[in-house]
């Protein structure tokens, strides 16, 4: 099996050493290379062409957001994830806008991380429960008329797209076709008022729908 390769990208020095020391350790990864800013970050992605980044937001020489539009509009096919610190990033919402994959926090256990970053290369949405929350208010759009609830299916669906699986894996498990599985989706999406996947995971969790982060 190939292993999945990465480049990381933090401005913190101690930062990407401990990743790197983490990732090389373990089985099944390939560290490419890293870089301090999101400038550096766009060029070195297209060069190296890792399957993921692991993206910091807040960089002074620039910034992760402007780093995974700019990879989104060269039509890059690394997948993002982006490692942000809970009370102080506030880029997290552009970041979902820009095309990043997954969002987990900093202070994760490395195999949360390891299997974010497998779910990532995947092209799963990857949501952190505990940032579930914080993105809510952003990513939803109006809220959805009182009553408009999900059916078991539909709840059955987004539990699926909570852990990552992807509309084929959900297909398959539930014994649905794919565009059934779009389908639900789309209902899901309409009656929580949101555009997207990690939106609907943020609302699930925010209503109960998930359980509690």
């Amino acid at each position: 099996m190939t292993d999945i390769t990465l480049l990381l990208v933090d401005d913190h020095p101690v930062v990407r050493d401990g990743l790197r020391a983490m990732f090389t350790a373990a089985p099944g990864f390939t560290v490419l290379g890293e870089c301090s800013s999101g400038a550096a970050a766009t060029g070195l992605a297209l060069r190296l062409d890792p399957d993921v980044v692991l993206m910091d937001l807040r960089m002074p020489e620039g910034n992760g957001v402007d780093a995974i539009a700019e990879l989104t509009r060269r039509g890059s096919r690394t997948r993002v994830l982006v490692l942000t610190t809970f009370d102080t990033d506030t880029d997290t919402i552009p970041a979902i806008e820009a095309g990043a994959t997954g969002y987990l926090l900093k202070d994760a256990p490395r195999e949360e991380l390891f299997a974010a970053v497998r779910a990532t290369a995947a092209g799963r949405t990857v949501v952190s429960p505990a940032i579930a929350s914080r993105l809510l208010s952003a990513v939803r759009g109006p809220a959805a008329p009182i009553g408009e609830t999900l059916s078991a299916r539909e709840r059955e669906v987004l539990a699926l797209v909570a852990r990552g699986t992807s509309n084929r894996e959900i297909a398959t498990e539930l014994f649905i076709s794919e565009a059934t599985v779009k389908t639900h989706l789309s209902h899901v999406y309409g009656k929580l008022g949101v555009k997207d996947r990690a939106a609907a995971v943020a609302v699930g969790y925010d209503r109960g729908i998930l359980g509690r982060p």
